[in-house]
């Protein structure tokens, strides 16, 4: 179990200043609605900021020095980033168990692979001939590593990911389960209107420090490389398409689609159930409202919105006017009928 830490302890481990009693012992974290006496928790949003008062916490941690003014006594750590300085301190608490290193007898590996170091392969674990793992690399029961395919150092994949054969993904890479990494392309073309498959014989590069959540497709390449950029963080249930090419520090979050050879920069921000249409190109810094689609090229550090996307401050003005359209509707039929009504009144009196 960790040891419990002093508010002065927590304090370095963040690079924060204390207000408050130093020696306070903290024996845990946990939310802002669950904390109680004896663990602390993090401040960020305002609304939480008003109800410090009842917080049962014996410590926050807060960028605001005066939060908390008048409410009861409570430790109180100063940082510029609570919510980096929480997460820091749940890796103190709360630290990663990962299973200790061997390789069980249930596991089927070729004898032309190649096995690291300290590594922990679980039972049902299977690696084909030729293929990588790195040093410390621990693979889940029922993970399967492809002829030919390398895993980086320190990478973690869990139970039931396919690392289909040639692919290869770098050190320090975190891949939830069920996932499938360079699973064949969606290639077709017709002939006498029969689909015939075009073979897919690249590979998919994951590189390193990226996560990859569960149930998450990640398609090879038609030929080269699908790439996925360093640092980059992938959510659940996301389709990535072959030969797309996602840069460094993009966040993706759930049930994402991108179509065949698109590139999306980096450090994008693309929102749940977005759609990426094919061969289109995402420049550096953008950020995708959810729900979007991408239908055309979007240039570096725009924000965008809405089907097909554009610019979000003018999305969400046409959302706001959405429910007002059918009262707009039947306005507009009314005086259309009083112009007509008009006109008519007008052609008369000339006729007259």
């Amino acid at each position: 179990m960790p040891a419990d830490k002093t508010l002065a302890e927590i304090a370095a481990i963040v690079g924060g200043t204390v207000r408050g009693d130093e020696n306070a012992v903290i024996r845990g974290v946990a939310s802002f609605e669950e904390a109680r006496e004896g663990e602390i928790t993090f401040v960020t949003d305002k609304k939480y900021l008003k109800k410090i008062g009842s917080c049962r916490a014996s410590a926050l941690i807060v960028s605001d020095p005066t939060a908390g003014s008048g409410a009861r006594a409570i430790g109180l750590i100063i940082v510029r980033n609570p919510m980096l300085a929480f997460a820091r301190l749940m890796s103190v608490f709360k630290p990663m168990t990962l299973p200790e290193a061997g390789i069980s007898l249930a596991a089927s590996i070729h004898p032309g692979a190649s096995i690291g170091k300290g590594v922990s392969i679980q039972p049902f674990v299977v690696i084909e001939e030729g293929a990588r793992i790195g040093d410390k690399a621990v693979l889940y029961a029922g993970a399967c590593v492809g002829r030919g395919a390398v895993i980086g150092a320190d990478t973690i994949l869990y139970q039931g990911v396919v690392v289909r054969e040639g692919c290869v993904v770098g050190e320090r890479v975190i891949i939830h389960c069920n996932s499938v990494i360079g699973s064949d392309g969606f290639g077709y073309t017709q002939d006498a209107g029969r689909y015939v498959k075009i073979p897919q014989t690249g590979i998919v590069r994951i590189e390193d420090d990226v996560e990859i959540g569960a149930c998450v497709t990640i398609d090879r390449a038609t030929l080269g490389e699908t790439v996925i950029g360093r640092g980059t963080k992938i959510d659940n249930l996301v389709q990535i398409a072959h030969n797309v090419r996602i840069g460094s520090d993009t966040v993706i979050v759930a049930q994402v689609g991108i179509a065949g050879s698109s590139s999306v920069g980096s450090r994008v921000q693309i929102g749940g159930q977005v759609g990426v249409a094919g061969h289109i190109e995402i420049g550096d810094d953008v950020m995708i409202g959810a729900q979007s689609g991408i239908t055309g090229d979007v240039a570096p550090k725009r924000v965008v919105s809405g089907y097909p996307a554009i610019p979000h401050t003018d999305w969400l003005r046409a959302a706001a006017s959405f429910e007002k359209l059918p009262e707009m509707r039947k306005k507009l039929s009314e005086l259309e009928k009083r112009l007509a009504g008009l006109e008519a009144d007008k052609t008369g009196s000339k006729e007259k």
